[in-house]
């Protein structure tokens, strides 16, 4: 029901994939009376599950949930919290999936504070980027444990063997930056990461990492400069082909290329974010997703709740962590004082 379209883009976002998978069931949580407009012809594979509320892209995320019990990001987080979900894919209000992620499934034991990874595209298979909007104030030890999360999501929902971890910073010298970075380095040294050092902005471009970490303020300007940056080139060239017949006729020349280029920034191939480090698999897409991009956001879903990344997150994290006493950073209780 969320996000800048609601149902008239997810619903059927979320069709499209059932029906190509037809091994996995989709439950959409909103307002029945809404939902049954779009699902006449809806596969077996689809239920509905009635939430009466919605918290709105303009509210406050803690006021919100604290007013609207019945939202529909609380009622689809308690489904994975009961075991009737294996993941939950949101469009809606960001601040708000991640405040119900941690308030109704709780932090993994061991994670500080999760954080949200992006896949970001290229020529060469994605790397993950995190954290791009969770946490603005992360310190080093948080840093460092974001690595290992998002190691492990590379290693098992792309697939990539043994990935490169790199620290995004002002300098490629290891250890180069503020203070924060300098200590990231060595407790990142001491684990058994493939950590490689720093990389900067100009890298990115490169994939001299499968796994860059940065706090949430760097990695969201760093995604959203891509976003407006890919936009901005090709209204470039679209003007440029339509002022002259000239242009008009190289287009037609360049047009194959051009759409093999297009693909490389096609962010909606990516489908959407994984809140890594609490007790389910949390997925959170762009509010402006449309159809097509919400079905690669439950892709994202399934593969993340198939590779059981929430458990190999919490086994990475170290057995004293795990062996640890009851674990108050994780319960419900904690968290709703802050939400």
């Amino acid at each position: 029901m969320g996000g800048d379209h609601g149902a008239v883009e997810v619903v059927p976002g979320a069709l499209a994939y059932a029906r190509a998978h037809p091994e996995d069931t989709i439950l959409l949580v909103g307002d029945e009376a809404v939902l049954a407009g779009f699902l006449a012809d809806r596969p077996a594979n689809v239920r509905t599950v009635h939430a009466s509320q919605v918290v709105e892209m303009h509210e406050h995320p803690a006021i919100a949930l604290r007013e609207k019990k019945d939202a529909t990001i609380l009622v689809a987080m308690d489904l994975v919290r009961k075991g009737e979900a294996d993941a939950v894919v949101t469009a809606g209000h960001t601040g708000a999936g991640m405040a119900a992620a941690v308030l109704r499934l709780g932090r993994l034991r061991g994670v500080d504070r999760p954080a949200l990874a992006v896949q970001m595209v290229g020529t060469e298979n994605p790397f993950v980027l995190l954290d791009i909007g969770a946490n603005p104030d992360s310190t080093p030890e948080n840093l460092a444990q974001y690595a290992r999360m998002g190691a492990i999501f590379s290693e098992r929902v792309l697939g990539v063997d043994r990935p490169r971890v790199a620290l995004l910073s002002i300098g490629e010298e290891k250890g180069k930056g503020d203070a924060r970075i300098a200590r990231a380095t060595e407790l990142l040294d001491a684990t058994d990461l493939n950590f490689i050092g720093n990389v900067e902005g100009k890298d990115l471009t490169q994939f001299s990492a499968d796994v860059v970490v940065c706090d949430a303020v760097l990695g969201n300007v760093v995604i959203k400069f891509f976003e407006g940056l890919s936009g901005y080139i090709f209204d470039l060239l679209k003007a440029e082909f339509a002022g002259s017949i000239r242009g008009r006729l190289a287009y037609l020349l360049m047009r194959p290329g051009i759409r093999r280029i297009r693909t490389v920034f096609d962010y909606e191939v990516v489908g959407g974010s994984p809140l890594l480090g609490v007790r389910g698999s949390v997925i959170i897409t762009h509010g402006r997703a449309k159809r097509r991009m919400i079905e690669h956001a439950v892709r994202v879903g399934a593969t993340t709740a198939r590779e059981r990344v929430p458990e190999r997150i919490a086994e990475a994290l170290g057995a004293a962590a795990r062996n640890a006493g009851p674990e108050t950073a994780g319960e419900a209780s904690t968290p709703e004082a802050g939400v």
